[in-house]
């Protein structure tokens, strides 16, 4: 047995090893507590989740990983490509470990814990008020989260967390420039006569449905021999490589729901999947940031499985499945279904044409949080106000409006710009595979999805988190992020179907 001791990488490489092993524990149990956790539990839950953040802090902030980092600093030029990443990537995640006490952390463990259970109720009673102490707490914890790590802005630290190198003012002009075109293009969709039928598939039991995206999810590629599909409250992926995690929801009254929220997620573990095996645990091994993820679920999600093509192979299969549901519906009015646009309130709900706006909803919110303009308890008025605005409905209550999202019960200020980053990059790798892989449809119409899923794991998941997101997006695609390729993905689209 090698004696790693003596070699200060290898050291290094198992000390970050350990502690993301340790991290696992604690996202199984969060996994566990979004899934299956008796509703009497919850008090143990968020004691357990306490206990081990300070274990997993302890191993994250080992001294001995600062002294490692220290000589591979020495090395300077001599270092190998390998440890120059990991010195530069594990000494920005270490030094700002170490600034965090472990009281702050035992804290927030607490807290997120209690907030996803206070979130959980005040979304099935549709009040706010119940919720709303959980969510000041949570802003707090992050504005001194910020401030401990010695940030200047905690919005742009926020940020930044889930997105590398992101700011609020790179956010806003990206938003600014695709809004402006967005919001015409989507105005001339919803405004065209032809409209998808709804209510199309009805009355599948869950049963039906889990066999369907089962079969869909794997010929996409997701491994369940290290996977595996659950159902919770709001639909999320979790785990690395190893054991990987996605969770949907079932609407027996509209099984495409839970399909798609299922494509998507899998996007996201094809993703983890496809990490380096041998690096997992270090920045080698890792995901970018959230605006990548989201990158490749909504890839997979929306370019490849709202395509003709992909529904030239699945169309006979869900008939199959799901008949005589669909005795009666012609080819062109399930596309349509599958594709059609529709002013809602609900962002996961939404389509691709109209979802982006629920995000900027979402970001101008947190700007106004972060900046003291808005008070958390002023929320569901702000939310009623930008949801006229933005997508032309005002929520009845708080569950279809400040509530629907679980993202802020754990403090997960930030995330939700990434959505909206990741549809960019989303049509950016569209494009460019599409240059890369002539064909690429024809493949879909088979059944075959291998040569898009290579080409990501060649130019997207062996990077591992060696290069910010826009500075991945640049090397890949030859250009930073730009909203033009989505509203150009957009047009080709929906324009043909909508707009006659």
């Amino acid at each position: 047995m090698q004696d790693i001791s003596q070699d200060p990488t290898a050291q290094l490489i198992a000390d970050l090893k350990h502690a993301k092993l340790l991290d696992s524990v604690m996202i199984l149990l969060d996994w566990d507590q979004q899934v299956n956790l008796p509703e009497g539990s919850t008090d143990w839950r968020a004691k357990q989740m306490e206990a081990m953040a300070p274990i997993c802090h302890t191993a994250a902030t080992l001294p001995r990983i600062g002294q490692n980092l220290d000589v591979l600093d020495k090395k300077g030029d001599a270092a190998t490509v390998e440890e120059k990443v990991l010195r530069s990537r594990v000494r920005r995640d270490y030094d700002r470990q170490v600034k965090l006490p472990e009281a702050f952390v035992k804290e927030k463990a607490l807290l997120d814990s209690q907030a996803f259970h206070a979130w959980t109720k005040a979304r099935q009673t549709k009040n706010f008020t119940r919720f709303e102490p959980f969510l000041e707490k949570q802003l707090q914890m992050v504005k001194q989260r910020a401030k401990l790590l010695g940030a200047t802005d905690a919005y742009d630290e926020a940020l930044d967390t889930h997105d590398p190198g992101m700011t609020a003012k790179r956010v806003e002009a990206l938003f600014n420039d695709l809004k402006r075109e967005l919001i015409p293009l989507a105005q001339k969709i919803l405004s065209s006569p032809i409209k998808a039928k709804q209510g199309l598939i009805r009355g599948i039991p869950v049963p039906l449905q889990m066999e369907f995206l089962k079969e869909v999810t794997s010929a996409l590629g997701f491994d369940y021999s290290h996977g595996r599909v659950d159902v919770s409250t709001h639909p999320f992926s979790t785990g690395n490589r190893f054991d990987s995690r996605i969770t949907t929801r079932f609407e027996e009254e509209n099984p495409i729901a839970s399909l798609f929220s299922s494509i998507h997620e899998t996007g996201h573990s094809l993703y983890e999947q496809g990490l380096p095996e041998e690096w997992i645990g270090t920045p080698l091994g890792e995901a970018v940031g959230m605006g990548i993820h989201e990158s490749q679920s909504r890839l997979w999600e929306n370019q490849v499985a709202r395509s003709r093509a992909f529904w030239k192979y699945w169309e006979p299969r869900i008939r199959a499945k799901f008949s005589p549901r669909l005795d009666g519906v012609s080819s062109e009015e399930l596309y349509l279904a599958i594709n059609g646009v529709s002013q809602t309130l609900i962002r996961c709900d939404s389509d691709e044409v109209t979802y982006n706006l629920h995000v900027v909803l979402r970001f101008e919110i947190e700007r106004r949080l972060f900046s003291g303009e808005l008070k958390v308890k002023d929320i569901p008025a702000a939310w009623s106000k930008l949801s006229g605005e933005l997508l032309g409905r005002i929520p009845a209550n708080d569950a279809e409006g400040c509530l629907q999202d679980i993202h802020w019960s754990n403090g997960a200020f930030g995330y939700f710009p990434s959505y909206c980053i990741g549809n960019m990059i989303a049509s950016q790798l569209w494009y460019a595979a599409h240059k890369a892989l002539p064909g690429l449809e024809e493949d879909f119409a088979k059944g075959e999805y291998g040569r898009l899923l290579g080409w990501l794991r060649t130019n997207i998941h062996a990077k591992g988190r060696r290069l910010d997101t826009e500075d991945l997006v640049r090397e890949v695609t030859g250009e930073g992020i730009s909203p033009k390729y989505l509203i150009k993905y957009l047009g080709e689209r929906y324009l043909p179907l909508y707009v006659k």
